[in-house]
């Protein structure tokens, strides 16, 4: 199986989105730009809603078939490793294997020294087109990269081998993460980590590093833009080396992690892939399911109703909400309404401080990014939340496509 050049990953917690999601490749492919959806659902999401990756696989057949897209799309296994990988090994054939918690946990004695031997330009200067400064890690930087990143990489080519023997060779793209970590790999990190993804034969078509900034849910990324343009392009002409180099896919490209509502850094990806060639997958989530509520409530009734017990609850519960995410939400207590101040609004006041508008001045990110982890809540609704998901369909699916086509696929793909 290949990915194409361009891909979404495009999140439905609740399994009633694919269509709409879908519409948005379709409104791109009529302009010329074939963008390759991959319906992604973690382990955790699962759990929390209590659904089947097989679900997720249905939902997607389903919106290929009503909607004719006659090109690939799949079904993404997102974040997993060995203990959660089984439920998602029929169903599926894209795995995101994380191993970023295994980041920093050194390989047995002399396995690092032994891949250097095997790789001793990592210690030399390396020139490579596109990156100005050449890269250069010393013998006891090199050696202290390969002791971070190594354990991390095995452990990535135990469960790729898994999922080839139980799924077969060929039958499913790979993607390799490390963005859940404390610091972005510098470009000559990333350069050793495939190296050793080469040789742990791994033919992994996306590779997900960390990158500068905060990439908090549901809201825009927040960081310096001109380095993370300069570290995105840098990563690229890595990855462009390395190919070649190391008898990696010819595919092979960067895979951006909560994706999803970054506006200000789709101009500088756009950039430095039209300066290179390069594709990317971008991987969104929430944001449908944020979409799903500013549908509710703008159909009014009982949708705004619904949309207003939903905020309630996670305003109430928002600690045990919050944690999990702590380390990409900010949210400022301060500036959440009361869930009083909530129920007395509009369904224009509601959409307005929920819908990701940075020009509107009622918007509100502390109550986006709020409602973006409180999925929960309406997973625990059971079928009233269904219901009304059926019942307010024309809404949802006409603010679920808009969002991803003109907000995301649009500014990343299409505009000049």
């Amino acid at each position: 199986m290949i990915l194409d050049k361009y891909s979404i990953g495009v999140g439905d917690r609740f399994a009633h989105q694919a269509k709409p999601q879908l519409a948005a490749c379709v409104c791109a492919e009529k302009l010329g730009v074939t963008i390759i959806p991959v319906w992604n659902k973690s382990n955790r999401e699962h759990k929390i809603i209590g659904s089947e990756p097989s679900q997720t696989r249905a939902a997607a057949d389903e919106a290929v078939r009503e909607l004719g897209w006659r090109h690939p799309y799949f079904c993404d296994a997102d974040h997993i490793n060995l203990d959660t990988v089984d439920r998602f090994l029929e169903p599926c054939d894209f795995f995101t294997i994380d191993v970023a918690d295994s980041i920093g946990r050194p390989p047995a004695a002399g396995v690092a020294e032994a891949f250097l031997g095997r790789h001793p330009e990592l210690q030399s200067r390396i020139e490579i087109p596109g990156i100005e400064d050449a890269l250069e890690m010393s013998g006891e930087k090199a050696l202290d990269a390969a002791g971070k990143y190594l354990g991390a990489v095995m452990e990535a080519g135990s469960i790729y081998r898994e999922i080839e023997r139980r799924r077969g060779v060929g039958r499913f793209v790979a993607e390799v993460s490390m963005d859940e970590t404390d610091a972005p790999q510098t470009p000559a990190e990333l350069l050793l980590i495939l190296a050793a993804i080469a040789d742990e034969r791994i033919p992994i078509q996306t590779i997900a590093p960390k990158f500068t900034g905060r990439f908090n849910k549901g809201v825009d990324y927040v960081g310096d833009l001109e380095l993370f343009e300069a570290e995105f392009a840098a990563d690229l002409a890595v990855i462009a080396h390395a190919v070649p180099r190391y008898g990696l896919p010819h595919n092979l490209k960067l895979s951006v992690h909560s994706g999803s509502d970054k506006f200000s850094i789709y101009a500088p990806i756009r950039k430095a892939l039209r300066k290179s060639g390069a594709g990317v997958h971008l991987k969104t989530a929430g944001t449908t399911w944020l979409e799903e509520l500013i549908g509710l409530a703008e159909a009014g009734g009982s949708g705004l109703a619904i949309a207003k017990d939903i905020y309630h609850a996670a305003y109430d519960h928002r600690e045990d909400l919050c944690a999990p995410y702590a380390a990409v939400i900010d949210i400022d207590q301060a500036a959440l309404p009361t869930p009083a101040a909530v129920s007395g609004w509009t369904a224009e006041e509601y959409v307005a401080a929920v819908r990701h508008d940075q020009q509107n001045p009622q918007y509100n990110r502390h109550v986006r990014q709020l409602l973006h982890v409180g999925y929960k809540i309406a997973a625990g609704m059971g079928d009233r939340y269904k219901r009304l998901l059926r019942e307010c369909e024309e809404s949802i699916s006409r603010n679920v496509t808009i969002n991803l086509y003109e907000r995301h696929i649009k500014p990343l793909f299409l505009e000049q």
